[in-house]
């Protein structure tokens, strides 16, 4: 009789949270550790989630609950900074015609919703942990972990994020790089006529907008380029956005005048990454934000690793031995759609920041969106 493989995900946000349910489902063990102890449950403002990234909420046994949750809609607005309405385009559904083409929710409700569905499968979590040692042979990975414990495990799938410490460890080279843009998020009520998002282009930032979450709430930005953050202390968050979009008109002065608080103000930089050849080395692999990022220029950075998650998870259940085979085929499903988007995420920047080619901006999304319609 065959021992149960186990495995431990390192990270528990998009990629590693789903990766984790689909490998439960098929009933493989699965540790997942988490280096917040709060489950990062609530951190940010909102999050757009395309056709694409619904899909896979929904193979996960989510997607009524994300659907109940959040704003569902089918439309893009084009403004003018005075806040006229230059054009409502239908956006792409990405999912296929049966779901929405865009769901905007706040971010720390998807996070409780893909917590509860991982605890529910019956995964081992441990919150407040990382791991920082893993010593690799060829049947697996003895991993020691910050609170002294040690455990083996068949695989280890590293989750952790942009900053991953865990591709780090295991010789990987590859870094995030700044794009030169960053970009300020605040929640704050939904009038009652925003039903879909709105941005504009051009004005006292490059890229001005704001996405219904919720019956009441929205998710609003603005994106600069890129400065040095300790230039901007964080007591002065809310004014510098306030300054930012005080030119705009339509509905930005009634969300400016709930930019009080500066603590509820994110500002993050643009990154671009993507980790080329392979996102494995022997029995760990990437996956997620781990293995590529993407500035927010498409809306496509949780998407594309809900996607890892399915096609990696697919690949693990389907009988076959964990081998090297096996990741570079995972790699080669995946590299050509994620460095698509990456490259189209960071062009489309390029382009807002040098103001040349900026009316190619649309093109070009639409593009790379009516790719997104093939399943990954």
């Amino acid at each position: 009789m065959h021992r149960p493989r186990r495995v431990l995900v390192i990270g528990g946000g998009a990629a590693g949270s789903a990766v984790t349910i689909l490998l439960r489902r098929a009933g493989v063990r699965v540790d997942l550790v988490e280096a917040r102890a709060d489950w990062n449950a609530t951190a940010g403002s909102g999050i757009t989630l395309q056709g694409n990234a619904l899909r896979v909420l929904r193979e996960l046994g989510v997607w009524e609950r994300v659907r109940a949750s959040g704003f569902a809609f089918d439309a893009l607005g084009i403004t003018a900074p005075d806040g006229a309405v230059l054009h409502v385009a239908r956006d792409t559904r990405s999912g296929g015609d049966d779901l929405p083409s865009t769901v905007g929710i706040q971010r720390s409700r998807l996070q409780k919703i893909l917590a509860d569905a991982v605890r529910a499968s019956g995964a081992t979590v441990r919150l407040g942990i990382r791991a920082v040692r893993l010593d690799q042979d060829a049947d697996g990975v003895t991993v020691r972990f910050g609170d002294g414990t040690e455990a083996r495990h068949d695989l280890v799938i590293a989750a952790d994020g942009l900053g991953s410490a865990t591709r780090a460890a295991i010789g990987v080279t590859a870094e995030p790089e700044p794009t030169g843009m960053a970009i300020w998020r605040v929640a704050a009520p939904r009038p009652a006529d925003v039903t879909h998002s709105n941005v504009t282009y051009g004005g006292a930032a490059y890229i001005a907008g704001y996405c219904p979450t919720g019956d009441a709430t929205l998710y609003a930005f603005v994106v600069e380029a890129d400065r040095d953050r300790a230039s901007i202390p964080p007591e002065s968050y809310a004014d510098e956005m306030r300054r930012l979009t005080k030119g705009y008109g339509g509905h930005w002065p009634a969300i400016t005048a709930h930019l009080t608080d500066p603590s509820q103000v994110n500002h993050a930089r643009f990154h671009q990454m993507l980790v080329e050849g392979s996102w494995h080395r022997g029995r760990v692999v990437l996956t997620g934000d781990a293995a590529h990022g993407c500035p927010p220029t498409l809306a496509q950075g949780a998407a594309l690793s809900l996607e890892d998650a399915l096609v990696l998870a697919e690949l693990l259940t389907d009988g076959r031995d964990w081998d090297d085979a096996l990741f570079q085929e995972y790699y080669e499903r995946r590299v050509p759609r994620v460095r698509a988007v990456v490259e189209a995420s960071v062009r489309i920047g390029r382009w807002q920041l040098d103001g040349v080619r900026d009316a190619d901006v649309p093109g070009l999304m639409g593009r790379t969106m009516a790719m997104l319609t093939e399943l990954p």
